[in-house]
């Protein structure tokens, strides 16, 4: 029994690993991303996912990847990297990464020698983990396992810091549907955009584990948040959901022009 239940908590403890942004993040990631597909893009999209959306299998590869089938996956959400290291100063994971992932997804889906199934599975891990790299605490440190060992408080309540990036601070920050937050953050403009999508996921990475590195020192153990911090940081959340939407729709654009 004892040992069943160290299991279930390892368990539960992996899938809190896992996550970014929460779902209403990884819905906002997709809706952007689908605002901006090429109109033979989403027709072709629209009939490799058999009708359903981005939005539909956003959150899709976190729940997959505690399936023994796509258990493989599990370190594809993030890539870890330590204090005083650089994004490429530490080994590559064996297993993958969340840039590793998406490079190899995108080559993938280039290739045009995937059947139609696997051409599926492999988009719905690109809609997700496109969003992952652009969750900050996602280039957190293998030392703290992304700041889900770094404990803080939001509004009293206690928590970590991987958790309150995930899912308590977007959704402290605006009450707001997906469509809401498209609607409200998805304004930049042609030359905002060209800028946005410059770059490879790698770049991508460097940008977001930079943030990530900030918030590492503006939030030192027991850190009390409160609205001052959502007040700093409702800009960068802002700025990583629109990111990665018009990223993701960039890649898809491109892969499938």
């Amino acid at each position: 029994m004892f040992q069943k239940l160290l299991l279930l908590i390892g368990s539960l403890f992996a899938i809190t690993q896992a996550h970014a942004w929460g779902q209403k993040g990884h819905d906002v990631t997709a809706y952007i991303a689908e605002q901006h597909l090429t109109n033979n893009v989403a027709k072709k999209i629209d009939k490799l996912l058999e009708g359903h959306s981005l939005v539909y299998y956003a959150n899709w590869l976190d729940h997959a990847s505690h399936t023994e089938e796509y258990a493989y996956t599990k370190t594809w959400h993030y890539r870890n990297v330590d204090e005083g290291k650089t994004l490429n100063s530490l080994p590559l994971n064996p297993d993958g990464d969340v840039v590793q992932a998406i490079n190899e997804l995108i080559a993938q889906l280039k290739s045009q020698t995937l059947t139609a199934e696997k051409e599926k599975v492999y988009l719905k891990m690109l809609i997700h983990l496109v969003g992952d790299l652009h969750c900050p605490m996602h280039l957190g440190r293998a030392t703290d396992l992304g700041g889900n060992r770094r404990p803080v408080s939001i509004f009293g309540k206690p928590e970590n810091l991987h958790s309150v990036w995930d899912t308590a601070i977007p959704e402290a920050i605006h009450k707001w549907s997906y469509t809401e937050w498209q609607q409200q953050i998805d304004r930049a403009d042609e030359d905002e955009i060209n800028h946005i999508v410059a770059g490879t996921p790698y770049s991508w990475a460097e940008e977001t584990w930079a943030l990530c590195c900030e918030i590492y020192d503006f939030t030192p153990e027991g850190t009390k948040i409160s609205y001052d911090y959502l007040n700093k940081y409702a800009p960068v959340v802002e700025q990583q959901f629109l990111r990665g939407g018009l990223r993701l729709a960039h890649l898809l654009n491109e892969i499938y022009k």
